[in-house]
C-alpha cells in the first residue's frame, strides 16, 4: 500500500522546473547541517472508528542545525499567505525574528500533543528551561489529513516526536506518503512530503535555498505543471470524490545565506509565487504557512554582551534577486516531487486517494514538448 522511494521524482523523468541548479541531493538538506525526519503511523483499516483509527498519519521534523536549537536560536521569518490553519509558536517568531526549537509539521488534531513532546524535548535538552532561564517556543505546523485519518484520535505522540528527531539526518530526504504527509491529498490525487533546492553560481556567493513541503490543497483541474494544465487533461482518471478546494500547505525554506529576519520575511512572501506555478490559489479553507530560516548565523540564548554583529546580505542587486528565484523554483518543485513522489493510499471507509499516474503525466509533458 505505501512505497516511498520506488517511484521517479520530477528530474528523474525529465522534467526539469526553472533553471537554476539544484544541490547534491535536490533537497532542503543540500543546506549545510539541515536534518530532516520522520515518524509513519498506519494502522487498521475499514470503517472509521473515532478515536480509535484507521490510523494515516505522523510527524516530519526539521533540523536547522545540528546543535541544541535552544541554546543557539537562528534568524527565522514567517509569512501567512492565508491564515486558515493553526501554526503554533508563530506569534513569538514574529516579535522577536528567531527560531529556537525544531520545526514540526503534522495532522491538524495532533498540534498540541506535538507542541507538548517538543516542549518535553527540549526540557530534557536544558534543564534549567522555565527555572532559571526563559520558557522554550515550539514551532508546530499543521495540514488537515480527515480524509484518510481518523484525526479525532490525536495518534501522534512523544516517542514519535522523539523518534522523528532521532532519525533525522543530512542526507536524501523521504518523500512523498511518509512522516507529516501520510494521510495527506494534493489536487485530488495522493499528497505529501516534497522537497528541492538551487544553488546560487559561485560569483553570487553559492549559497543554498532548499524548500521542503507539506503538501494538502487544490482541486484537480488546478494541478499546472510547467504552464501545462496537466489535472484538466486527467480529469476523469480516477475522479476524487470531494472536489471542494479545502487543503492547506506548509513550505519550510532554508539558506545558508547570511540573512536575518526581515529578508527571510521577504523570502517567504516569495515561495507563494513558487505555489501558484502549480496552480495554486490559496483558497479560502487552505492554511498557507511558508517559514524562512538561515542557520549561518547562531544567535546565543545567553550572552553577557550588549550588541551582537551579523553578517547580512545586501538587498539589492543580483544577490537577493537570485535567492528570491531560488526560493521559487525550489518551492514549485518541491510540490512537483510531492506528488511524483507519493504512492496510492486508503483510510476510513474505504476512502482512497490514488498516486497521480506518472505514465498519463509524462505523455502530457512529452507532447506539450516540456519532456524531451
Amino acid at each position: 500500500m505505501v512505497g516511498v522511494n520506488d517511484r521517479p521524482r520530477a528530474r528523474d523523468v525529465g522534467l526539469i522546473l526553472g533553471t537554476m541548479q539544484p544541490g547534491q541531493q535536490n533537497a532542503i538538506t543540500d543546506v549545510p547541517d539541515v536534518r530532516v525526519g520522520h515518524t509513519t503511523l498506519i494502522q487498521g483499516s475499514g470503517a472509521l472508528r473515532p478515536r480509535h483509527g484507521p490510523i494515516r498519519t505522523g510527524v516530519t521534523m526539521i533540523l536547522p542545525h545540528g546543535g541544541n536549537m535552544f541554546r543557539e536560536k537562528v534568524p527565522c521569518g514567517l509569512f501567512v499567505l492565508n491564515g486558515f490553519g493553526k501554526c503554533f509558536g508563530q506569534e513569538q517568531i514574529e516579535e522577536l525574528g528567531v527560531l529556537e526549537s525544531p520545526i514540526a509539521m503534522t495532522g491538524t488534531m495532533n498540534v498540541g500533543l506535538v507542541v507538548d513532546a517538543v516542549n518535553q524535548y527540549m526540557m530534557e535538552m536544558n534543564p534549567d528551561i522555565a527555572i532559571s532561564t526563559s520558557t522554550a517556543n515550539a514551532l508546530v505546523t499543521e495540514c488537515s489529513d480527515s480524509y484518510l485519518n481518523d484525526m479525532q484520535g490525536r495518534h501522534v505522540r512523544y516517542e514519535h516526536v522523539v523518534a522523528a528527531i532521532g532519525s533525522a539526518t543530512a542526507g536524501p530526504v523521504a518523500e512523498g506518503t511518509i512522516g507529516a504527509g501520510t494521510g495527506m491529498s494534493l489536487f485530488g490525487f495522493k499528497g505529501g512530503i516534497g522537497t528541492a533546492s538551487r544553488v546560487l553560481p559561485a560569483e553570487l556567493g553559492g549559497y543554498t535555498v532548499g524548500a521542503i513541503v507539506l503538501g494538502n490543497f487544490g482541486r484537480r483541474d488546478q494541478l499546472t505543471i510547467k504552464g501545462i494544465q496537466v489535472g484538466r487533461a486527467l480529469a476523469d482518471w480516477q475522479a476524487p470524490e470531494d472536489v471542494p478546494e479545502k487543503g492547506s500547505i506548509i513550505v519550510i525554506i532554508g539558506t545558508d545565506a547570511p540573512i536575518l529576519d526581515r529578508g527571510l520575511r521577504r523570502l517567504a512572501r516569495r515561495a507563494s509565487l513558487g505555489l501558484a506555478r502549480v496552480g495554486s490559489i490559496s483558497g479560502n479553507g487552505s492554511g498557507d504557512y511558508i517559514v524562512a530560516f538561515s542557520n549561518v548565523a547562531r544567535i546565543p540564548h545567553e550572552t553577557g554582551e550588549l550588541t551582537m554583529s551579523f553578517q547580512h546580505i545586501v538587498e539589492t542587486g543580483q544577490l537577493i534577486d537570485a535567492l528570491f528565484q531560488a526560493t521559487v523554483e525550489a518551492t514549485e518543485e518541491a510540490v512537483i516531487n510531492a506528488l511524483f513522489r507519493a504512492t496510492t493510499i486508503d483510510g476510513w471507509d474505504n476512502h482512497v486517494r490514488h498516486a497521480l499516474p506518472l505514465g498519463p503525466t509524462v505523455d502530457l509533458l512529452r507532447e506539450a514538448g516540456v519532456i524531451t
